[in-house]
């Protein structure tokens, strides 16, 4: 890695400022980001705003400098590359962009663990852009010490900047840019916020793997006796809601690193998103979305200006950032010790997996690689039937090592650690989506109090026909029918098409990985796809 002197860089951008604000707390950034006009307050006092013409990220602008540390270890089908001269003017000129700019200026932490810590500093001329940043990474002191060592990190974000395509080399005049070699990020051309916080976990997936640290995209939390337990699932899978349990203090909401000693949150806050948000299914986030100095993006405000949980008029992708100390159970330090379970999470809209299966550690390895979840019918236009989404290490656009590095660190972590994983689906039941019904959440919860428990273990299991996993034939408080698909369906043969479909689509999704493709997920598999 190259030595590089960020505080030279970031005392440049400062004496270049009409104005610094350096580490306000979050009633000051409230404040001014009211005065500014980029905010307005909920009538229980959070921060709402609007991301404009970006509701999400923007992944095909996502771009790294191609150098001697990335050439030959980035998965580059996954990202575009720069040349380290474009990033330089890139940087010149989204610096030159801030000259005479009120700036707000954040230090903060990424890791929880002081040995994996980068202390990360943003720079960005929006005071609501600050909060979010500052309720999301670790503010220094309060939960987590800095440590002695912490690998520095700059962002520029510069959200009013256009990038040039000729000039910078980039595919539009939106650009998230990553300079691996000096932990340098520049963020121009779109203001959402998300763009900021998933450019520290890219960061963290590169240089992490080199200290034998696992990235992962997941939320964690605590069992009684300290053990952590791991929930992957793409957005819509029910990661959020299932790991916020109160008799389990929470690791964290998002992104964690798996080292020799155990699990540590890489952030210290959340980000949830909001769409149909229930008081009932989800109290504690719900609960945080009212707390003053919450940033609620893009949710729609009735009259009186309270929240409308509902309304996808300006977009699906409604979220909510908030420090994580404002939930009632976290771990103390956001850390915890060797997992003891894994959960992938998937919600299969063909109604074809079973609402729970446990995976040996190679079945483990092949759907951590597939990352599988189903969209739904009706979601986007055009779509009328469900339709199956694969993303690797359920995490694949903030994941700039080929999927196979982080595969393969799975399963030495599994192997050390004894982990049982399962694969817990909270789809459909009964038919595919439109003819079956959703596993009720009731019935999820039962399953993986089951799971993490340990009231699995020992129990009689069937071997799933197609896809080789181990089905419970029976758990307490769950009909027993829930656990065989097929049973559900009033067309077995149907059921039976449907399946081997799904099998085939996993297969030729796999097929991507060449050689793996032939070991990691079993015969069974293979067999029925054909």
């Amino acid at each position: 890695m190259t030595l590089f002197d960020h505080e030279t860089l970031r005392s440049q951008i400062s004496a270049r400022a009409g104005s610094l604000s350096a580490n306000d707390i979050a009633p000051v950034l409230v404040a001014r980001s009211l005065s500014a006009g980029e905010s307005e307050l909920t009538a229980d006092g959070a921060v709402s705003v609007r991301t404009g013409a970006f509701t999400g990220r923007s992944p095909k602008d996502k771009f790294i400098v191609r150098d001697g540390l990335t050439d030959t270890s980035v998965w580059w089908d996954n990202s575009g590359a720069l040349t380290p001269q474009q990033f330089d003017l890139l940087l010149g000129d989204a610096v030159a962009a801030l000259d005479g700019q009120a700036l707000f200026r954040q230090d903060l932490l990424a890791g929880a663990d002081p040995r994996h810590q980068y202390a990360v500093t943003v720079m960005t001329p929006s005071a609501w852009h600050a909060l979010f940043i500052r309720n999301l990474l670790i503010r220094p002191g309060e939960m987590v010490e800095a440590g002695g060592s912490a690998t520095p990190v700059t962002i520029i974000h510069v959200p009013h900047f256009r990038a040039d395509p000729a000039r910078h080399g980039s595919r539009t005049e939106t650009v998230i840019a990553l300079d691996m070699s000096r932990n340098l990020v520049v963020i121009a051309g779109t203001s959402y916020a998300g763009e900021i916080k998933k450019s520290v976990f890219s960061l963290f997936n590169f240089h992490a793997p080199r200290q034998g640290v696992l990235p992962m995209h997941c939320s964690a939390n605590l069992g009684p006796d300290g053990e952590a337990a791991l929930f992957f699932g793409l957005s819509g899978t029910g990661k959020t809601t299932l790991s916020n349990d109160p008799d389990r203090p929470l690791i964290g909401d998002d992104e964690h690193g798996w080292s020799e000693t155990g699990v540590f949150n890489l952030e210290g806050g959340c980000y949830a998103k909001t769409i149909k948000l229930s008081p009932t299914a989800e109290p504690e986030i719900f609960a945080a979305t009212k707390r003053f100095g919450t940033v609620l993006e893009n949710v729609v405000l009735d009259d009186r200006k309270v929240p409308e949980f509902d309304d996808v008029s300006l977009t699906e992708n409604t979220r909510a950032a908030y420090p994580i100390q404002v939930l009632p159970a976290i771990a103390r330090g956001s850390v915890g010790d060797t997992p003891k379970t894994v959960v992938f999470l998937t919600a299969d809209a063909f109604g074809v997996l079973p609402p729970i299966a446990r995976l040996t550690p190679e079945q483990a390895v092949y759907h951590f690689l597939s990352g599988y979840t189903a969209k739904v019918a009706g979601t986007e236009r055009g779509v009328t039937e469900p339709q199956a989404t694969f993303s690797a290490c359920f995490g694949a656009p903030f994941m700039p090592l080929h999927p196979t590095v982080y595969g393969d660190m799975l399963a030495e972590k599994l192997r050390a650690s004894g982990a049982a994983t399962w694969l817990l689906n909270t789809g459909w039941t009964g038919g595919g989506y439109g003819v079956g019904k959703r596993i009720d959440i009731g019935s999820t919860r039962r399953l993986l109090t089951a799971a993490l428990d340990g009231s699995l273990d020992g129990v009689e299991m069937r071997i799933d026909e197609i896809f080789g996993f181990a089905v419970p034939l029976a758990v307490p408080g769950v009909e027993s029918r829930l656990l065989t698909p097929r049973l559900t369906w009033a067309d077995t043969d149907a059921y039976d098409r449907q399946a081997l479909h799904l099998a085939g689509l996993f297969r030729r999704n796999f097929e991507k990985f060449g050689d793996a493709a032939n070991a990691a997920p079993g015969p069974r598999l293979m067999q029925a796809a054909e």
